[in-house]
């Protein structure tokens, strides 16, 4: 099996993205999974065509994208994506999207077909604060998990894929107070966890557990 896990560039004025820098840490191979690591740019549009070169190069089985969620205090698996663009900030070409449909032919939203609550359950094994996600937001961290989601049901048939949120790291939340944190190896070691899930549950029904809010 091998898995493209991508994770964003530093934006919105942050020196550093954790979601990147916690992919970086990441086993070249998990739980028997080959790991392909990628950075992608924190835009609109330009991100997935960042990834779909990687999905033609590499011909991943799961495509799973990682990004920054300030404010949250655990590594959050997202459920759903929303067909729509609805940018608070500029991303980092200055492009701002406002209440704009992502793909015109596509789904009102789609459910992220990786094994989320299992991710959850294997995360808490390892002693990493977490919980499944019902809103990935509407910037870019929501345009990559619809645009990979979308392509999938399109033109990538078999393969699966999925977003997970990590919270800020210490360094980031210096002049942020009262803001959660979490160190970069807590981060590392519950991805590690999240993907060794996702291995065992390809192809199998996710579990079934309470779990997931409304960050």
């Amino acid at each position: 099996m091998k898995i493209l896990v991508t994770g964003f560039d530093p934006f919105g004025g942050e020196k550093v993205n954790p979601a990147y820098e916690a992919v970086k840490l990441l086993d070249d191979t998990i739980a028997g999974a080959e790991i392909v690591k990628l950075e992608i740019p924190t835009v609109f549009h330009k991100s997935y065509s960042v990834v779909k070169e990687q999905i033609i190069e590499n011909n991943p089985d799961v495509i799973l994208c990682i990004g920054q969620a300030g404010g949250r205090f655990g590594i959050t698996p997202e459920r759903v994506a929303i067909n729509v663009d609805d940018a608070r900030i500029p991303d980092n070409e200055k492009n701002q999207p406002i209440d704009e449909k992502i793909q015109i032919d596509g789904k009102e939203a789609y459910f992220s077909s990786l094994p989320i609550k299992a991710m959850v359950e294997k995360m808490h094994a390892a002693g990493v604060p977490s919980s499944v996600s019902n809103s990935a937001g509407t910037f870019v961290c929501n345009h990559i998990m619809y645009q990979v989601l979308y392509h999938i049901d399109k033109k990538f048939p078999g393969k699966t894929g999925g977003f997970v949120h990590v919270p800020f790291i210490p360094e980031q939340v210096v002049d942020k107070p009262n803001q959660p944190s979490m160190n970069l190896e807590d981060i590392k070691r519950g991805l590690h966890a999240g993907i060794e899930a996702i291995v065992a549950y390809h192809g199998k029904e996710d579990i079934k557990e309470v779990g997931g809010a409304i960050h």
